[in-house]
């Protein structure tokens, strides 16, 4: 076959994969209607993980993994959007790492509102100004977003999905060489993640604490002279060259990302489990409470303590588990369950979801 033939080809096999994806579209919308009169969520993280899991295992190439994962990510939200179109809240401005995961999570489809602050996203989603909401809660280099865990402490929204963003920090700049850089506009979080390399390139460089990296770009693409620490992305949105590449000091500083709603998915066999809990304040207290997920060979995945902001020197405890609490009557996640409450003060389930990659 030459190559008019093979572009022949590629013609016939496009116009077949439209029929097909409107095809499938019709399905999305005919569930969509059933969703409606039954008043089930649109969002369902449970199935879209295992439509995924699906397509990547059956996916024999040469098309690599994370293309065709991306591609029906899009196709998805494409699909989500004709059964009914989804609001996500977000913090911080266009651009930033959360609006990325937040477009990782539910693609191009649907309408993505910024919010100033975490607690405002928050309570976007509780007042109903959003169906979703997506903020951080730890960095792999980092350690946790408090004012996420604090954001617990006074709200009935569940943890519906989690999303893992792969960090990499970019020098954002309209000048043309470092030499031209006379101030650096950065968020804290950024800057501990590229000190290496700030002391080495930009020792003398003024750094000027900002509220999130995209926040950066847009002020540095405003200022002669300025540069941000962003993503590429606030690149692309406000127009900034990119003066250097990947400048993290660990290149596989990662971020985690909460999905917020009202809705709690079915287990999929790969779930985690977030609580929140405060103990008695006596000796060996914790370690009587978190007991039962050792006896149950229940894996915990993550442990941070909070002040309670009531009582000086009370703290409550955030622990993710693997598991999921709607699982069997009589299942090690039921059991190590109904032991660790008897053990603690209060207990509260923030969600459980599925588990991501």
């Amino acid at each position: 076959m030459d190559i008019n033939a093979y572009r022949q080809r590629i013609n016939e096999l496009d116009e077949e994969i439209v029929r097909l994806l409107n095809e499938r579209a019709e399905c999305a919308r005919a569930i969509g209607q059933v969703k409606e009169d039954t008043e089930l969520a649109t969002f369902a993280p449970a199935r879209e993980a295992e439509v995924l899991d699906h397509i990547l295992r059956v996916n024999q190439g040469p098309i690599e993994q994370e293309a065709m994962g991306a591609i029906y990510h899009e196709i998805i939200s494409a699909c989500r959007a004709l059964e009914r179109p989804t609001t996500i809240s977000y913090w911080g401005p266009p651009a930033s790492n959360t609006h990325v995961a937040a477009r990782q999570r539910f693609g191009g489809q649907a309408r993505y509102v910024p919010a100033e602050t975490i607690s405002r996203v928050f309570s976007q989603v509780e007042q109903g100004h959003a169906d979703f909401g997506v903020v951080p809660v730890e960095n792999s280099t980092e350690g946790v977003v408090t004012h996420t865990l604090d954001s617990f402490l006074e709200t009935n929204l569940l943890i519906c999905a989690e999303v893992y963003v792969q960090i990499h920090h970019h020098l954002l700049s309209h000048a043309s060489s470092l030499a031209d850089v006379q101030r650096v506009y950065t968020m804290p979080q950024a800057t501990a993640q590229c000190r290496s390399w700030l002391a080495h390139s930009l020792p003398h460089v003024e750094l000027v604490e900002v509220t999130t990296t995209a926040r950066a770009a847009e002020v540095a693409a405003h200022e002669a002279g300025a540069a941000a620490i962003a993503n590429k992305t606030a690149a692309e949105f406000y127009g900034l060259n990119i003066l250097a590449e990947r400048i993290e000091d660990n290149p596989r500083n990662r971020t985690r990302f909460l999905v917020l709603g009202h809705i709690q998915p079915p287990p999929t066999g790969k779930d985690k489990t977030s609580l929140l809990f405060a103990v008695r304040h006596e000796a060996g207290a914790l370690y009587r409470a978190l007991s039962p997920f050792e006896k149950y060979d229940i894996s915990m995945t993550m442990i941070e303590s909070r002040p309670t902001k009531l009582t000086p020197w009370e703290y409550v405890f955030f622990i993710d588990l693997q598991g999921h609490v709607e699982t069997g009557a009589d299942s090690a996640m039921r059991r190590a369950l109904a032991q660790f409450q008897q053990q603690c003060l209060y207990v509260k389930v923030l969600g459980s979801y599925p588990e991501a990659e």
